[in-house]
């Protein structure tokens, strides 16, 4: 009964009458997680319809766009619908990684993109920004802006967060794949090899690619014996074009398309190959209108990779810079930067501040001038010099 209120814990209502995501955010993604394991395993379907409610509601109402939840550090959790302040953000490392664990239990009920999506989300911007690149300083609370004071610790009074990011990575290989008994599905790309049975045979599955840098997916199938089985591969929400192949022949993804998984049924023989070319498009994002700290503002996104612009890059005074509707986007490679990312650069302008003098307030706007802006993921701030830090940046 802590703050006096059932709602902290989520005790407030019987899990299958409830609708609204509240309390505190790890406790809540804890508890949806053990209801997502419980609805598979018995085939519950009423704990489903309680679980699509309560995910609706935190993607519609209370997600930050980095895979963060969770804006109050009063409880550690969640407060009122959009509000999603980026300053103040509390959005815990555990609460994103709590997503993760209930997005991947979501999955176990069968293959569907909107959980997977932000499976990859949460994944690659909102939990592993609480580890230094170097693993040895670590984020309990990740905000989406900064003016300079905020940084990883070598350890925290509560040390939830550092083991909490050490067992998502220790178990990563679980959120890669799904299993079924003649199906195989895919929820994220990247180097790795994995093995599994399928319909009592043995079926190695190796992946080749630089995913999140590049979109190009190649899968050897490998059966001890040929087996027939059904191959699902996720394709992404943020992909505005894609292409996949099998064994050279393209496959029509729209008709093999169902809730953002191609599927592929067929007999898979040994050196079979798969390839998917999923476009890693830049793009803008904006937030719903009734989100007040981010009307006017855009943030910057590259495939499932959400972007910030620091101080060490573009100077101080993030707030004077805006990026125009119209301004054109680039993507860079830069393999010397923050362990090898792909950064993005626009021209944007700054407001002035020389010619406005000692004024507070005057009637004309300020002067401002061009300024060439670059982004990197936000999953990789503050590992430089210390600094400034925004992802919604005004729109001019």
């Amino acid at each position: 009964y802590h703050f006096k209120t059932y709602e902290y814990n989520q005790s407030h209502k019987p899990v299958r009458e409830q609708d609204k995501v509240v309390g505190h955010a790890v406790r809540a993604m804890y508890l949806y997680s053990g209801m997502a394991d419980i609805a598979t395993e018995y085939g519950d379907d009423t704990l489903r319809v309680a679980l699509d409610r309560l995910w609706d509601d935190l993607m519609t109402k209370s997600l930050y766009v980095t895979g963060g939840l969770g804006p109050s550090a009063h409880n550690e959790g969640f407060t009122s619908d959009y509000d999603l302040p980026n300053e103040t953000a509390y959005a815990e490392t555990c609460a994103s990684v709590g997503l993760v664990f209930w997005a991947s239990r979501m999955l176990g009920m069968g293959p569907n993109a909107r959980y997977a999506d932000m499976m990859e989300r949460a994944l690659y911007n909102g939990s592993i920004s609480g580890l230094s690149l170097d693993g040895s300083l670590f984020f309990y609370e990740n905000p989406l802006e900064s003016r300079g004071g905020h940084h990883r610790w070598k350890w925290h009074r509560c040390p939830c967060c550092p083991p909490n990011i050490g067992r998502m990575v220790a178990s990563i290989g679980s959120y890669f794949y799904g299993l079924a008994d003649d199906a195989l599905a895919v929820h994220l790309y990247g180097d790795s090899s994995a093995r599994f049975e399928i319909a009592g045979r043995q079926v190695t599955l190796v992946q080749t690619s630089n995913y999140p840098w590049d979109g190009a997916v190649a899968i050897e199938v490998g059966p001890e014996a040929p087996v027939a089985f059904t191959l699902h591969l996720r394709v992404p929400v943020w992909c505005r074009k894609a292409a996949l192949r099998v064994n050279g022949k393209l496959v029509d993804l729209e008709a093999a398309t169902v809730d953002g998984y191609a599927a592929i049924r067929r007999e898979w023989r040994q050196g079979d190959k798969v390839e998917l070319d999923l476009e890693m498009s830049m793009a803008r994002l904006f937030a719903n209108p009734q989100v007040r700290q981010d009307i006017g503002r855009v943030a910057l996104a590259r495939g499932p990779l959400i972007y910030c612009v620091e101080e060490t890059d573009n100077g101080g005074g993030l707030h004077r810079i805006a990026l125009p509707r119209e301004a054109r986007l680039e993507a860079h490679k830069e393999p010397n930067l923050l362990g090898g990312v792909v950064t993005l650069s626009a021209i944007g302008s700054r407001a002035e501040t020389e010619s406005w003098g000692a004024d507070l307030y005057r009637r004309e706007p300020p002067a401002t001038e061009a300024t060439k802006l670059k982004a990197v993921p936000y999953f990789a701030w503050d590992n430089r010099e210390p600094g400034e830090m925004l992802v919604w940046l005004r729109e001019g």
